[in-house]
């Protein structure tokens, strides 16, 4: 089988980024260009107009802050729904991309185990196909609690080998997952399974 080891994830990796991070390989980032985020298969896959709305079920959510946002996908994706968006990412490259891709958003550096941001800046914080590459999953959750005043989703690529998307090493199990969130402290927890991705909606 053949893989495309650029094409799993909407984040990125840099010089200065492990800086972010502080410090370590992470060699689990997305590492490709800004084409290979929006080739129209990728999007495909994505089913935005369904995460859209399983995120956004209820009515509360009027903002939301994008984390690993990439190229600006998903922040455009919610922003064209009417919600305030802003996005980081420790990529400077894609960020700028994103500012050109979604000019109504505030996108800044910064990295999921370390947001930029005050308690409960945002009702919905958004995970998209970023979680299985920190190295610390249990801060970058409570890190997303911590910014996100509903609720926070979480949207990764099943745990199954495919010629898409990330190696079967990188790809996190749907119970582990579940039992972090649960961990940190999230008062409910709920698994969407769509056609090609997982999707967790974590209930403060």
């Amino acid at each position: 089988m053949t893989r495309d080891p650029n094409s799993h994830g909407e984040t990125g990796a840099g010089g200065a980024a492990s800086e972010l991070h502080g410090g370590g390989g992470h060699d689990k980032r997305y590492g490709g260009g800004v084409e290979k985020l929006r080739r129209p298969e990728r999007l495909e896959l994505l089913e935005l107009g369904r995460v859209m709305q399983l995120c956004l079920e209820g009515g509360a959510c009027r903002s939301v802050l994008d984390v690993g946002t990439g190229s600006g996908v998903f922040a455009e994706a919610f922003a064209g729904r009417g919600l305030e968006a802003a996005g980081c990412d420790v990529n400077e490259a894609l960020l700028e991309e994103a500012r050109k891709q979604v000019p109504g958003a505030a996108f800044v550096a910064g990295a999921m185990e370390r947001l930029p941001y005050e308690d409960g800046s945002f009702d919905l914080v958004f995970l998209g196909h970023v979680l299985h590459e920190t190295d610390d999953v249990d801060r970058a959750l409570a890190e997303a609690r911590r910014v996100a005043r509903v609720r926070v989703a979480i949207l990764e690529w099943p745990f199954r080998e495919e010629e898409l998307g990330p190696p079967l090493a990188h790809r996190l199990r749907p119970e582990q997952v579940e039992e972090r969130a649960r961990a940190v402290g999230f008062g409910s927890v709920e698994r969407r399974e769509l056609c090609h991705m997982e999707l967790f909606l974590l209930g403060r």
